[in-house]
């Protein structure tokens, strides 16, 4: 773990500011995030639906606006969720994220003031990355 720098705690209050617009019907369990890439920031939030596997995480959403503005190297990431200690990317989101750079910063963080900062390195040791869809021609 690492102490958050000032970008970190701006990258984190850009996931706080967007984290009241979530759609969690269901578990009632906001969650913001905030990607940084090329310079610029993109939010998004979790959007939960009846068919709960067609809900989307809000890491997800904000890595999907990052796309598709035309980034495909993602520097960081903040996600803020409705727990007392920091809310931790769930696997799917660590998978997705580790397509566009597997030891980018993650910075996490909850209701209160306490701030995690890892590397998803350190949270995803051993993604499955485009490697491992290389053929050997022999």
């Amino acid at each position: 773990m690492r102490n958050p720098t000032s970008p970190d705690l701006t990258l984190l209050a850009f996931a706080r500011e967007v984290q009241p617009k979530a759609w969690v019907p269901y578990s009632d369990f906001r969650v913001g995030a905030a990607v940084f890439a090329n310079g610029e920031v993109f939010q998004g939030v979790a959007v939960e639906n009846a068919a709960f596997g067609s809900s989307l995480c809000a890491e997800r959403a904000a890595l999907s606006a990052a796309i598709t503005a035309g980034c495909q190297e993602i520097d960081a990431l903040a996600v803020v969720g409705d727990s007392e200690s920091p809310t931790v990317p769930c696997g799917a989101c660590r998978q997705a994220l580790a397509e566009f750079n597997p030891v980018m910063r993650i910075i996490m963080g909850g209701r209160t003031d306490e701030v995690i900062v890892m590397s998803l390195e350190e949270l995803l040791p051993e993604p499955f990355v485009r490697g491992y869809l290389d053929q050997d021609d022999q």
